[in-house]
């Protein structure tokens, strides 16, 4: 790793970026898979603390199998200050490393550096012991820029693996034989150097998205003389290896267990849309979801179904067995959630969810029954990440678009009075479809409706908030309504004889999410969306409009958006019409431009006032 230099502990903010709190001066893992299936993985790393932001940084954790303690081994820990212009080397305390015994899958093995300062270097390595993995994950850039990294693999030559990049950021690739070994094996680098910190944005799907890392799968086993296999290579191939685990196609097999039940959930229901409602409210209602992840069963669907509780797994491959059941053509799709990633490469780990859809008519109607509020092509958030694939009885499978298809519409109506001084009184209606409304019930679930109401009374600008009403909070097939009386005097100033207001009041967007300069990844809305405003507004007695807003249309390149304002007036009422339709949900890098100036221009124009002048 080189040794600590004076200059670089005087070192007060990193060169190229003098934002950073830290950054990674020196990064190694190397990996040695050994032909009897048994690996060892190297990690070293020397990361220098600027701000006190990064102490976090100096508090390293490695996770392991429960109870395999001895896999671990720290094989030197050491913080370095300067002092009275000398270097000074502290070594890490055996009472500075533990391990927290998490649960049955994995325990942490954690270290706490000693003496760690603004200023600070941190150097470490320790190895890890373990049997054979089919899959290898590196990622190169990190939170905190990264000097020099390099990831090394050590793989026999009877063991192929495909190899995967991700990132902005092409490697220094060199391979060459290992001879140390009785067997030929390949030894790889991969290095990079002076990559920049990744940092959150906006309206991001999934950051490791884009976070420059390598990945490898095995592809096939060829010992010679003596065992030759591959394993998947395509999106085919992958599809076909899962629906044939026992614990995913045997699983949609399976029906005794609700056939008497479903007899009674399809009485009555003669038409698709009703069947697929039915049968999906049915398993919602009486399966839970336990919040675990996996396109295998973890309790089967039978036990699932008994207990009432069971995987993403447990309940969506049930849900595809309704459905079929019911002579509905329903196949499974397996899914990457958001948290999870993008599918990018053809591989059994790329997926780790799985939900339901039925084809009729040439549509194709997407079910997931794990969240109580979804409903057809209304899926969890989690879901919406690009691309599925579908799997059928046959073994054939297709890509599906995940994307939906139909606009969330949050349409609000707004009707109040100015009074004669700075007092406004009105109501509001606000009503929310698709993934709008799913959004909404979400927010009002396991909520009391008091504290809701104080949260948004807070939201809107300390306003008091009477006869509040909700309607459709479980008929998820019709909009969410939400209704309430509202009354303050934050909301318009009176300065001398004129009232000054801003006609959407608290929903006025007044701050641009949009704000820096240019943008690294694309933004990601998760679905196209309407936003409807109605507005009503009486003029006082004894007042007259001075200054109105102009009307107006802001569309956006390639039909991205649109931006409307419409302002009337007749006697003394004025209305408002105004909506913002984002067509598109996902929207590229490259026009990030054109986003931004968007809502900067929408933002001003929803921040134009009207003014009232005494007569």
């Amino acid at each position: 790793m080189g040794n600590v230099t004076i200059a670089q502990l005087e070192e007060k903010k990193y060169p190229k970026d003098s934002a950073s709190v830290a950054a990674v001066l020196y990064s190694n893992v190397t990996i040695d898979l050994h032909m009897n299936g048994n690996s060892q993985k190297t990690t070293a790393k020397k990361i220098k603390i600027y701000k006190g932001e990064g102490y976090n940084l100096s508090n390293i954790q490695i996770y392991f199998a429960a109870g395999k303690t001895n896999y671990v081994n720290i094989v030197s820990a050491f913080t370095y200050n300067l002092v009275d212009g000398k270097i000074v080397k502290t070594k890490l305390k055996p009472e500075n490393e533990f391990v927290e015994k998490t649960n049955n899958n994995y325990w942490i093995k954690k270290i706490a550096f000693p003496e760690v300062k603004e200023g600070s270097i941190i150097e470490y390595q320790y190895t890890e012991e373990g049997g054979f993995l089919s899959t290898y994950n590196f990622n190169f850039q990190e939170n905190i820029p990264v000097n020099y990294s390099e990831f090394k693999t050590i793989f026999p030559d009877a063991f192929v693996f495909k190899r995967n990049l991700k990132g902005f950021f092409p490697p220094k690739i060199n391979s060459k034989i290992a001879n140390t070994y009785n067997y030929v094996a390949t030894e790889t680098s991969y290095v990079f150097q002076n990559l920049p910190a990744i940092r959150e944005e906006a309206y991001v799907n999934n950051i490791d998205n884009y976070r420059t890392g390598i990945s490898f799968e095995l592809e096939r086993i060829a010992v010679p003389g003596q065992l030759s296999k591959t394993f998947s290579s395509d999106w085919t191939s992958v599809a076909k290896t899962i629906y044939d685990f026992d614990s995913f196609g045997q699983e949609l097999n399976k029906s005794g267990y609700f056939e008497d039940d479903l007899k009674i959930v399809l009485e009555g229901k003669t038409t698709v849309t009703a069947k697929i409602a039915a049968i999906l409210e049915h398993v919602k209602s009486n399966v839970k979801w336990n919040n675990h992840t996996g396109y295998s069963c973890e309790k089967g669907v039978r036990k699932a179904y008994k207990e009432k509780i069971g995987n993403c797994a447990d309940v969506n491959l049930m849900l595809t067995a309704m459905l079929r059941s019911a002579g509905l053509t329903a196949n499974p799709v397996l899914i990457s959630t958001r948290s999870n990633g993008i599918a990018f490469f053809p591989n059994l780990t790329a997926f780790n969810y799985v939900i339901a859809a039925v084809e009729t008519g040439g549509e194709m109607i997407l079910l997931d029954a794990t969240d109580p509020f979804s409903a057809p092509n209304v899926l969890p958030l989690r879901d919406l990440n690009w691309l599925g694939r579908l799997i059928r009885k046959n073994g054939t499978s297709e890509s599906i678009d995940l994307v939906p298809k139909k606009f969330a519409v949050d349409n609000i109506s707004i009707d109040y009075t100015i009074e004669s001084g700075d007092r406004i009184n009105g109501k509001v209606r606000r009503q929310y479809t698709e993934h709008k409304g799913m959004e909404s019930r979400n927010n009002f679930e396991n909520v009391k409706e008091d504290v809701y109401i104080d949260d948004l009374e807070n939201k809107y600008g300390k306003i008091e908030i009477t006869e509040y009403s909700r309607l459709n909070q479980k008929d998820i097939l019709l909009p969410a309504v939400e209704s309430f009386s509202f009354a303050s005097t934050n909301l318009c100033e009176l300065i001398g004889d004129k009232i000054y207001i801003k006609p959407m009041l608290f929903f006025t967007n007044t701050e641009n999410p949009f704000k820096q300069e240019t943008r690294e990844y694309p933004v990601d809305f998760g679905f196209p969306f309407v936003e409807k405003y109605t507005i009503s507004i009486r003029i006082p007695e004894g007042f007259a409009l001075e200054t109105v807003p102009l009307a107006g249309v802001l569309s956006m390149e390639e039909g991205l958006g649109v931006f409307r304002y419409n302002i009337a007036v007749k006697d003394n009422m004025l209305q408002l019409l105004v909506s913002n339709q984002i067509n598109s949900p996902i929207v590229s890098r490259e026009q990030y431009g054109v986003l931004k100036d968007y809502y900067k221009e929408m933002i001003a124009k929803q921040t134009e006032k009207i003014v009232l002048k005494r007569i």
